[in-house]
């Protein structure tokens, strides 16, 4: 056999390999990396968007169809919605449907950056779809003399400085059991799910008069937009960001494990 024969066989070896039977592989491999980036990067921020609906959705709707005058039914509400909502899609994006909970998990290093805005995001379409349906659902009457279970401050308390101070601590406790139970290796356990739903219930019993214990930033904005209610906004913004940061800096600087901290390690 010539050299130039055995040049053209293999070429055509190669090109069989590249376009025929052989050539799945090549389709294989573009396919698995369309796979991998779907399970990664789109399918939790998918998974974002809708357990945040759920979650806002299930917490306007005890606040507007409330039958008491506690907050029994809104806290059982939230906390058990949050608690199996985690436990469903956790394994998917890690089940946050927080913004303030997605900044603390990537600032203690339990996430990748790439991923930090597209979840914000998707939580924040998710708070305003969630609200908006608890509007369609119930009637307007009633939608309107709860405000569709927007937060209000003022009708709450007088002095914004307790108000921000509340959301600041709920903040703080619910961040905490979310990055130590969830992400800090030392301590993670499987029983996070249901120790960051009744975290959540605590707050609302603990804190709903103060406040109204929002603790999520995604949870005030979406009501927020639907009731056009905007009174005293910034108090669910700055003070559930200000408890996620004194989270961070605690995990980081004195109990997180040695992966965690930036000192003593």
């Amino acid at each position: 056999m010539s050299g130039s024969e055995t040049k053209t066989e293999v070429l055509m070896i190669a090109d069989a390999e590249m376009e025929g039977l052989p050539a799945g592989r090549g389709k294989s491999a573009t396919n698995k990396n369309a796979c991998t980036i779907f399970d990664q990067y789109v399918q939790p921020c998918l998974v974002e968007l809708l357990g945040t609906t759920l979650f806002v959705f299930v917490g306007c709707a005890s606040v507007i169809g409330n039958v008491g005058a506690g907050a029994i039914q809104p806290a059982v509400a939230h906390g058990l919605a949050l608690g199996v909502l985690i436990m469903v899609f956790g394994p998917i994006s890690g089940g946050h449907f927080n913004p303030v909970v997605s900044l603390s998990i990537y600032l203690c290093g339990g996430m990748e950056l790439p991923l930090l805005v597209p979840y914000v995001l998707a939580q924040m379409f998710g708070g305003m779809t969630g609200a908006g349906l608890a509007k369609t659902m119930y009637p307007s009457t009633l939608y309107t003399a709860t405000l569709g279970g927007a937060f209000n401050a003022a009708a709450v308390t007088g002095d914004l400085g307790k108000a921000t101070l509340a959301e600041v601590m709920m903040t703080l406790l619910l961040t905490m059991v979310v990055c130590m139970g969830a992400v800090n290796s030392r301590t993670r356990s499987e029983w996070a799910p249901l120790c960051i739903g009744l975290t959540v219930t605590a707050n609302i019993f603990a804190g709903g008069v103060v406040s109204g214990a929002c603790m999520n930033p995604a949870r005030a904005f979406g009501p927020a937009v639907a009731a056009n209610h905007w009174n005293l906004h910034w108090i669910y913004w700055v003070g559930p960001t200000c408890g996620a940061l004194l989270t961070v800096s605690l995990i980081r600087l004195l109990f997180g494990d040695q992966k965690t901290r930036v000192v003593l390690k």
